[in-house]
C-alpha cells in the first residue's frame, strides 16, 4: 500500500497532467481565430498554432493570458498594442466573456465601439486608447459592472458622454480627453464612490462645474480634475471645497469667469491648480500663497488684479497608462 506521502505526490502529479492537458475552450479558441484572420500580419506572425493558449510545445499566443477554469483553459487578458492593427473593432473580442483586461491601445483600429462590448462582464480594465474610433460611446459599456479602469483618449468619439458610465461602481480612472465629445459632463459622474481620476479634457463640452457638482457628496473619492481646452463657463462654486481629496484641478482654456471662492484653497491636498486662460478676475485669497501643498497655480491669461502672482513654474501634466494600470 503506497505511503501517505506517496499517495499526496501521486495526486498532486496527476492534478498537474490534467492542468496540463485541458483543453482551452473551444468558444475562446473560435473567438480568437476569427481575431487572428482579421489582423494584420505584425500579430498573426506571432500567432502560432490553432489554440491561443498553447498546444503541446508551442507557447501561447503573444499578448494572451490564460487561466484555468472548471477543467478548461479560458484566455482572460487580451494585450495587442502598439503594433498597427488596421481596421474596425474586432467584434469577436466580445465572445471571450472571461477577459479581465483588453488593451488594444496605440493602433489604428476604426468605427464604433460594438454594443456587444456589455458582454464582457469581467472586464476589469479597457484600454483603447490612440487609435481613430468615432461614433458614440455605446451605453452598453454600463454594463461591465467590473470596470475599473476606462482608457479611450485620442480617438474620434462623438456626441454627449453617455450617463450611462455612471452604472460602473468600481470605476477609478476614466479617460476621455482628445476626442469630439459635447454637450454636458453628465453629474451621474458624481454618484460614483470610487473614481480618483477624471479626465474631460480637449473636447466641446459645455456647461458648468455647479452643474457638475450638483448631487450631494459629488465626487468623494476624486483626487484628480481635467477639464481643459472646452468650452465651459460661470464660476468656481465655493462647493467646490467639498472635494477634499482634490490633488490636480485643471481648468485651462474654457469660458469661465468669475473671482476665486477663498474655500478652494482649504482643500487639503491641493497641489496643482491651473486657472489660466480663462476670465477669471479679482485677487487670488491670501490662503493659496500660504497652502502647504500647493506646488504650482497658473494665471495667465486671465483679467486678475495687477500684482497677483502665480505659484511655481508651470509645466504640463502628463500622466501615463503605466501610472494606473495597476
Amino acid at each position: 500500500m503506497a505511503s501517505p506521502s506517496a499517495f499526496t505526490l501521486l495526486c498532486f502529479l496527476s492534478l498537474l497532467l490534467s492542468v496540463i492537458h485541458c483543453k482551452t475552450l473551444k468558444r475562446d479558441v473560435k473567438a480568437l481565430n476569427e481575431i487572428k484572420s482579421s489582423l494584420g500580419w505584425r500579430v498573426v506572425y506571432a500567432w502560432i498554432g490553432d489554440d491561443p493558449c498553447g498546444d503541446g510545445d508551442l507557447p501561447p499566443w503573444s499578448g494572451i493570458t490564460c487561466s484555468t477554469q472548471g477543467g478548461y483553459r479560458v484566455v482572460t487578458e487580451l494585450e495587442v498594442y502598439a503594433v498597427s492593427i488596421v481596421g474596425p473593432f474586432p467584434t469577436a473580442v466580445t465572445n471571450l466573456l472571461e477577459l479581465t483586461r483588453l488593451d488594444l491601445h496605440n493602433n489604428k483600429l476604426t468605427g464604433p465601439i460594438p454594443p456587444q462590448i456589455g458582454r464582457l462582464k469581467n472586464l476589469r480594465i479597457l484600454n483603447l486608447r490612440w487609435n481613430k474610433l468615432q461614433d458614440v460611446i455605446p451605453p452598453e459599456i454600463g454594463e461591465l459592472k467590473k470596470l475599473t479602469h476606462l482608457h479611450l483618449s485620442f480617438n474620434s468619439f462623438k456626441g454627449e458622454i453617455p450617463k450611462e458610465l455612471a452604472n460602473l461602481p468600481e470605476l477609478r480612472y476614466l479617460y476621455l480627453h482628445e476626442n469630439h465629445f459635447t454637450g454636458r459632463i453628465p453629474p451621474e459622474l458624481g454618484t460614483l464612490q470610487n473614481l480618483r481620476h477624471l479626465d474631460v479634457g480637449n473636447n466641446h463640452l459645455v456647461g458648468t462645474i455647479r452643474e457638475l457638482i450638483r448631487f450631494e457628496g459629488s465626487f468623494p473619492a476624486l483626487r484628480n480634475l481635467y477639464i481643459n481646452n472646452n468650452f465651459l463657463t460661470g464660476g468656481i462654486p465655493a462647493q467646490l471645497a467639498n472635494l477634499t481629496n482634490l490633488e490636480i484641478l485643471y481648468l485651462s482654456y474654457n469660458k469661465m469667469s468669475g473671482t476665486i471662492p477663498s474655500g478652494v484653497a482649504h482643500i487639503p491636498r491641493l497641489t496643482y491648480l491651473y486657472l489660466d486662460h480663462n476670465q477669471f478676475s479679482g485677487r487670488i485669497p491670501d490662503a493659496f500663497y500660504k497652502h502647504p501643498f500647493l506646488k504650482e497655480m497658473y494665471i495667465e491669461g486671465s483679467a486678475f488684479r495687477p500684482g497677483v502672482k502665480p505659484i511655481g513654474a508651470h509645466k504640463v501634466l502628463e500622466l501615463t497608462d503605466t501610472d494606473f494600470l495597476v
